[in-house]
C-alpha cells in the first residue's frame, strides 16, 4: 500500500511538472532497489518533451554519499556524456542509451559494491521544462562460507554450544541449525539463537552426538557448513588427581637419590684429596742423595792419596776414622750416631796436617734425615 501511494505521488509530480513545463519523467518502477554485490543494476529514468522545450538537453546523476554530501556521478550536456565525475564509480557508470535525446536518460552501474548503496538523484533539463526522480539503492553482500565449530568442553552432562559465523554479508542476516544425522531432530534441551548463530545443548547426554548443519543467509544469498559433535564420557578425575600424586612422589624420590649420590661422590674426592696431601714422617730419604754425598766423598779422599807422596803415606794411614769409606749404613745413621773423631783430629790445624803431608778434605754437611745440606 505505501508503495503504490509513492507511485501515485510521482506520477503527480512528473504530471504537474509536465503541465508547468511540458518535459515529464515517465518512469513508474520501484524507488527502493536490492541488488546483490557484483551485479548490475539499471537506475530507471523515462522522459518525454513537449513542444515548447526548445532548450539544450542537459542530464545529469548524483549520489547522496553517507556523510550527506552530493556527488555528480555522470551527465550530459552538448549532446555528449562525461562519465568520470566521481572517482568510486569511474569505468562502472555508463547511460543505458548511446543517444538519451530519444528520452531515455537511464544508467547502468556495473560490479557493485556496498559503497555504491545510497540515494540516487536523476535530473533532467530542457528549457524551459525541467524534470527529476529520486531511487534508492542499496548494495547488499551474500553471506561467506560460515564457519561451524564447539566452544567449550563436549562432555556429557555439560553444556555444548555449537557456533556458526559469517565473516560477511550484510545485515539482518540469519542463522538455522539442523540435525542431518540419526533421528534428525535437535535434542529437546537445544535452544537456538537466530542472529548470533549459536546453538546451545543443555546437559548434553551421547545421544547428542552427530552431524549439523548451519545455514546462514539474508535476502540475497545463502551459505553453509557442517559440524560433527561427538559427546564423550566425563573424565575419571580420582584417577587423574591419583596419578598426579603417584608422579610428583616419583620425581621427589628420583630427585633425592641423585643429590645423594652427589653428595656422596663429592665427599669421596675431597677425601682422597687429603690423604694424597697427607706427610708421612717415617718415609727415608731419596737413594740418589746417599749415592751423590758417598761419591763426593770417595772422590776427595782420592784426590788426597793421589797428592800424598811416599813419605807421609804412612802417617795417612794411621789416621783413624777418616781412612774408610763410610758405608751406607753409617750415612743413613742419624748424625747424633755417628763416631765421633779423635780430639787430636778435632784440635789439628791446616799447618801441621800440611807438614804431616796431608790434604784437607772438605765433607759435605747432613741433616737429620741424611740428605746433603
Amino acid at each position: 500500500m505505501a508503495l503504490s501511494r509513492g507511485r501515485f505521488c510521482c506520477v503527480l509530480f512528473s504530471l504537474f511538472t509536465g503541465l508547468a513545463s511540458g518535459l515529464v519523467i515517465t518512469s513508474t518502477g520501484s524507488t527502493s532497489i536490492e541488488m546483490a554485490s557484483g551485479q548490475t543494476v539499471k537506475l530507471d529514468c523515462q522522459f518525454t518533451l513537449a513542444a515548447e522545450d526548445s532548450g539544450p538537453l542537459d542530464i545529469e546523476w548524483s549520489l547522496t554519499t553517507s556523510d550527506n554530501q552530493e556527488k555528480v556521478v555522470i551527465i550530459y550536456s552538448g549532446d555528449r556524456p562525461y562519465e568520470d565525475y566521481y572517482a568510486p564509480l569511474k569505468g562502472r557508470v555508463h547511460f543505458n542509451s548511446a543517444d538519451p535525446k530519444n528520452g531515455d536518460a537511464s544508467i547502468n552501474v556495473i560490479g557493485l559494491k556496498p559503497s555504491d548503496s545510497g540515494p540516487y538523484n536523476c535530473k533532467v533539463k530542457k528549457a524551459p521544462g525541467i524534470g527529476s526522480r529520486k531511487m534508492t539503492l542499496t548494495v547488499m553482500v551474500k553471506p561467506s562460507k560460515p564457519r561451524c565449530y564447539t566452544d567449550g568442553p563436549t562432555q556429557e552432562g555439560k553444556d555444548v554450544a555449537l557456533k556458526c559465523v559469517s565473516s560477511e554479508g550484510t545485515n539482518p542476516m540469519k542463522y538455522s541449525w539442523e540435525k542431518t544425522s540419526d533421528s534428525k531432530l535437535l535434542p529437546s534441551s537445544a535452544t537456538l539463537d537466530p542472529v548470533g548463530g549459536t546453538l546451545i545443548v543443555k546437559n548434553a547426554s551421547a545421544s547428542a552426538s552427530g552431524s549439523y548443519h548451519c545455514t546462514a543467509s539474508n535476502r540475497i544469498g545463502s551459505d553453509d557448513c557442517t559440524l560433527y559433535l561427538n559427546v564423550t564420557p566425563p573424565p575419571n578425575t580420582a584417577g587423574i588427581i591419583a596419578g598426579s600424586i603417584i608422579a610428583v612422589l616419583l620425581f621427589l624420590i628420583i630427585l633425592a637419590i641423585i643429590l645423594y649420590c652427589c653428595c656422596r661422590a663429592r665427599h669421596k674426592k675431597k677425601y682422597e684429596k687429603e690423604i694424597c696431601n697427607e706427610i708421612r714422617e717415617d718415609v727415608p730419604p731419596p737413594k740418589s742423595r746417599v749415592s751423590t754425598a758417598r761419591s763426593f766423598t770417595v772422590g776427595s779422599q782420592r784426590s788426597s792419596l793421589g797428592s800424598m807422596s811416599p813419605s807421609n803415606l804412612h802417617e795417612y794411614a794411621l789416621k783413624p776414622q777418616y781412612d774408610k769409606i763410610p758405608s751406607s749404613e753409617e750415612y743413613e745413621r742419624p748424625p747424633s750416631q755417628l763416631p765421633l773423631p779423635p780430639p787430636s783430629a778435632v784440635r789439628m790445624g791446616g799447618p801441621n796436617l800440611s807438614r804431616m803431608g796431608g790434604i784437607a778434605v772438605m765433607t759435605p754437611a747432613q741433616n737429620r734425615d741424611g740428605s746433603i745440606v
